[in-house]
């Protein structure tokens, strides 16, 4: 089947759905009209400007550019994780704690794919990397954000009971470990809760890209599960190495709960 091309007028269509979604916020006074219109605007800029360079990109096959384009989606998935936290660690820590955490495994678990499960050479090759990347990226960054969001909020809600537990003689570790569970917990809620839906209640989007570009549904439904097992996976590792740091900043040499670590 030949792909149905979309024209302009197509997208004002859909866009002016979200216009009247906005127009029912201002008329409920729910406030979130602005916001709303930003989002997609932004969302079509960006999209719309990714997909110029992904062409540049796929018709040149440099490695150096598809590098610089990479280091730019970590750095702006770590700004993302850090800007989702009401409470987050001052200085480079705010920032360097997501983007060292999805180094660590959105990279690693992204190059393990093109090497031993997709098999692709070179592996820098621009169709399979940089939609692979971007949406480890894109969950893993999630679940972090939530994860680190969690743990910096009840650290400082708890902040007596952990005072107290190191008091008593308790290792930093100890003291605030219960805390790193739930942190650790509700960041992979998200990621479990799409894989118990995925093909029941949802479609999820590689799959249904990769059926409407014309690919047979049975092998967008293996590409897609591939994804869900990676992101997965390094939504969790992620999240642990988040959250692992987080914690290890919270507290000083001599294990002294340090929340002055953190601004709201």
């Amino acid at each position: 089947m030949e792909l149905i091309r979309l024209s302009p007028f197509d997208l004002f269509i859909a866009a002016l759905l979200v216009i009247g979604l906005s127009l029912i916020s201002w008329r409920l006074q729910l406030g979130v009209e602005k916001r709303l219109l930003w989002a997609s605007l932004r969302t079509v800029l960006q999209l719309t400007l990714l997909g110029l360079v992904l062409k540049t990109l796929f018709a040149q096959d440099n490695p150096y550019l598809i590098g610089l384009l990479a280091l730019f989606m970590l750095t702006v998935a770590g700004y993302e994780v850090m800007a989702r936290q009401q409470k987050r660690f001052t200085g480079v820590w705010g920032m360097g704690i997501g983007t060292l955490s999805m180094f660590i495994s959105s990279f690693s678990i992204t190059l393990l794919a093109l090497h031993l499960v997709i098999g692709v050479e070179p592996w820098y090759t621009p169709q399979y990397l940089i939609p692979l990347l971007g949406m480890m990226l894109g969950n893993t960054m999630s679940g972090m954000a939530i994860a680190l969001d969690n743990l910096t909020q009840n650290a400082a809600q708890q902040r007596g009971v952990i005072e107290a537990r190191l008091i008593l003689g308790e290792s930093w570790e100890t003291a605030i470990g219960e805390i790193r569970r739930n942190a650790l917990r509700s960041g992979l809620i998200p990621i479990i809760n799409a894989m118990a839906a995925a093909g029941v209640v949802s479609l999820p989007g590689m799959m249904t890209g990769q059926i409407l570009g014309g690919s047979p549904p049975l092998e967008a439904a293996k590409y897609q599960i591939m994804i869900m097992l990676l992101i997965t996976a390094g939504t969790g590792l992620g999240a642990i190495v988040a959250v692992w740091i987080g914690s290890y900043r919270l507290f000083d040499e001599r294990q002294r709960l340090r929340l002055d670590r953190l601004k709201n």
